[in-house]
């Protein structure tokens, strides 16, 4: 006799295998996703430019890959040979290196405070306002003659809202400007004040250098920047910045690169590259410099330049943002065309190459060393969407020219914008964040949780709600359920195996297990869908609360093995977005980083602790079974035990209805502001009730009070004013008014009324003074 399968282990017919479909910036569509060869992905990311503190926008690019990149390897099995670049030499790196060494060596050389140092500082000043604060100004303003009167007036200005929003709009950094030059204005009045009353020394001289960096630094450069040819300058910066990032993404919980290549240790083959493309015709010599022909790569058959944004194809100011600030174009004979290789000027890095003393563009060093490490094609090239152009455009126009193909990368990902509260992150709107800021705020777990909850290809608002509303629920809510999954299973694992004759697998088990089944298709239906990870994460969260009803309903008779299958499955997927470090079959996040400690303190503890339980167990037993006296006692033991003694060492006991308690394992923090969050909430309702009954006694001390007075007198001075009555009878109620007429009959029933009160306030006060005495 065969047995029939149950309903709901029966898959539905249309709910086909899902496959993995990307989002790719190359087609602007979602397309399957096929490596050239077998499950090998070579994937090239672009790395930072290495010259000062990683921000948040750094963040969101390199977790947002490091979880795809994970997905990709811990939850599709694709083997990822990732490579990222250091860009260690460029147009920010030697400015600011170069710049750097020009004010130390001016601040090494001071000796003290003096007239000619206040000229120097204050004609950098005053370039600075020419040269800067002046690009936000209306058009009658920016030919003024800067001086101090011209400055306060300007001042006065920038304080008045209106007037600075419509110079933001001319220049989105005039308010960093004028800050800056409001902060050197400052130093300079300090030191003036300074070297009148004699106070000259070096101390003196530090602080108005230090207070006047910004401007000074551009006015050093200015002057002496043909002087530093020492290209360790830039090298030993963008080394100490290269650490720092590296540092930032390890406790961010990014993963390291398979391989990282630097520009400085390329040089060699870049000029390799570069002869390549000019022999191959798309390339031209231009007075050292060399730049890749676009019109040219454009006319070929099978090239297309700008295949990422063509439309972007004549922005001139993308254009000449790709090239840098320090690029000469001279020689260049279209606009569109790009530096391959930059003839060095004064004061800048060089390496020898056929057309003299250079530098490498920063388009080429992507296609060499992507090329030298992943050969001829790349499955995957990844970065942000503000390298889509040029940056990206170029780096695919010059492989190909080189590699003579017409095709070198076959996806394109890229990540969105990150943008603070809504606006684009700014050290001059105030909203810049660097890594190291973020995380003395947030922890890692969380900044992950927060960019999981948003498609990794769209602008992404970081803001304070996120936080501490969406992202703080989720780690609650599946805190919560691990604790609790973790407590079931140890309780199991400690109670008498004997079976009861009764299976655990009934209706809500099976409605249970179907929807697990379910939630893991769900699951991978949502990272195949170009990695839908908040999809994803919600048909997670949407699991727990399934499971939480389930454990809340069934109470002790709840399916031990189901929760903890589940609670393993959760973990393995939590884990696998980089959540948490640990052993694949662990239920929890895991270890906040690798440098967590290794020691299993649930698996030391908690036999102790089920001793423990035990005995508080039987103890509350014996002490609800008796009517003794000390039964009281024991049991306010108990809860002592409970809510005082064991709340530092993070154990909570939940009372269930079997007279046994459920051993949880919680972070002490969490238990201690639980706890005292309660004792606050009590001692509020008793402050509240100690309150209420002052009140009232307050109110009833009045009344007796007022009752002291007679109702016989109530009416008759001094207790009401002279004549204000004529005529009362026997009891002291009034007849007639003080012209002797006789009072209306509202008159007399409200006297009445009045005076019957006042009769039964005056018994109550008798009573209470009988009792007192009594």
């Amino acid at each position: 006799m065969s047995v029939q399968q149950p309903q709901w282990l029966i898959p539905k017919p249309e709910a086909p295998e899902p496959v993995l479909r990307i989002y790719n910036s190359l087609t602007r569509t979602k397309t399957d996703f096929v490596p050239k060869v077998g499950r090998l992905v070579k994937w090239y990311n672009c790395g930072p430019t290495v010259y000062d503190a990683s921000h948040m926008g750094h963040a969101r690019n390199y977790v947002m890959q490091d979880i795809l990149r994970r997905i990709m390897t811990d939850y599709f099995g694709y083997d990822v040979h990732f490579v990222m670049n250091i860009t260690d030499i460029d147009d920010k790196i030697i400015e600011r290196a170069r710049q750097n060494h020009l004010f130390e060596r001016y601040r090494s050389d001071l000796t003290n405070l003096t007239s000619s140092l206040l000229v120097q500082v204050e004609d950098a000043w005053l370039n600075y306002l020419r040269e800067r604060v002046s690009r936000g100004l209306p058009p009658d303003n920016t030919s003024q003659v800067w001086n101090e009167e011209s400055w306060n007036t300007l001042d006065e200005l920038a304080q008045d809202k209106d007037w600075k929003r419509e110079c933001l709009k001319r220049d989105e950094k005039f308010d960093m400007h004028v800050t800056t030059a409001r902060r050197t204005y400052k130093a300079l009045q300090n030191a003036k004040l300074q070297l009148s009353r004699g106070q000259t020394g070096l101390d003196t001289a530090h602080q108005l250098v230090e207070e006047s960096k910004d401007v000074l630094t551009r006015s050093l450069d200015a002057q002496y920047k043909s002087t530093v040819t020492d290209p360790n300058i830039s090298r030993e910066l963008a080394a100490y910045w290269e650490s720092k990032f590296f540092h930032d993404m390890d406790r961010l919980r990014v993963r390291r690169p398979d391989v990282v290549t630097r520009v400085t240790e390329y040089v060699p083959e870049i000029v390799a590259f570069v002869e390549g493309i000019i022999k191959n015709g798309y390339a031209y010599d231009a007075e050292g410099s060399v730049y890749f022909d676009t019109l040219a790569f454009d006319r070929a058959e099978g090239h297309h330049y700008a295949k990422l944004e063509p439309w972007s194809k004549g922005n001139r100011e993308l254009l000449e943002e790709g090239e840098g600030a320090l690029g000469t174009r001279i020689g260049r004979r279209a606009a569109s065309d790009f530096a391959l290789w930059k003839a060095s000027k004064p004061g800048e890095p060089s390496w020898p190459s056929p057309w003299g003393p250079g530098r490498p563009g920063w388009h080429i060093e992507c296609s060499v060393m992507a090329s030298d490490i992943l050969g001829t094609y790349l499955d995957i090239h990844s970065g942000g969407i503000d390298l889509a152009f040029p940056h990206h455009d170029n780096e695919m126009a010059q492989s190909e020219a080189y590699h003579d193909c017409d095709s070198w990368v076959n996806y394109f990902l890229h990540t969105g914008h990150l943008h603070i509260e809504g606006l684009k992150m700014s050290k001059s709107l105030k909203n810049f964040i660097t890594i190291d800021e973020i995380l003395q705020k947030y922890s890692a777990r969380q900044l992950r949780l927060a960019f999981l909850t948003q498609l990794w290809n769209v602008k992404v608002d970081f803001s304070e709600s996120l936080m501490t509303g969406e992202v703080r629920n989720i780690e609650q809510t599946i805190n919560n359920f691990f604790t609790v999954a973790k407590a079931l299973l140890n309780q199991a694992r400690n109670a008498d195996s004997k079976s009861d004759g009764s299976h655990k697998n009934h209706e809500q088990e099976k409605a249970l297990t179907s929807k697990f089944y379910e939630s893991q298709q769900a699951f991978r239906s949502a990272l195949c869908d170009s990695f839908n990870t908040p999809k994803a994460l919600d048909t997670i969260r949407d699991l727990v609360s399934r499971t939480n009803v389930y454990i809340n309903t069934q109470g002790s008779k709840v399916n031990v093995d189901l929760v903890e299958s589940i609670a393993r499955w959760i973990s393995r997927m939590l884990r696998m977005f980089g959540l948490g470090e640990g052993e694949s079959d662990d239920i929890g996040w895991g270890q906040e980083t690798k440098e967590d400690s290794p020691i299993n303190r649930e698996e030391i503890l908690t036999p102790y602790l089920q001793v423990l339980s035990s005995f508080r167990d039987s103890v509350r037993r014996l002490a609800m079974s008796k009517s003794d006296s000390a039964v009281k006692d024991i049991l306010l033991l108990c809860d002592k035990l409970r809510d005082v003694d064991l709340v530092p060492l993070g154990v909570a006991l939940d009372d269930q209805e079997d007279g046994k308690a459920l051993v949880k394992l919680v972070p002490p923090a969490e238990l201690i502001k639980a706890r005292d969050e309660k004792r606050a909430l009590q001692e509020a309702k008793l402050a509240q009730k100690a309150a209420r009954i002052e009140e009232e006694r307050r109110k009833r001390l009045q009344k007796l009070e007022k009752g002291r007075l007679e109702a016989e007198v109530l009416f008759k001075p001094p207790n009401v004013p002279e004549g204000t009555y004529g005529l009362w009878d026997d009891q002291g109620i009034p007849l007639t008014d003080g012209d002797g007429k006789e009072l209306s009959k509202n008159q007399a029933k409200k006297v009445k009324k009045q005076w019957d009160d006042q009769k039964r306030l005056h018994d109550e006060f008798l009573a209470s003074q009988r009792e007192i005495n009594s």
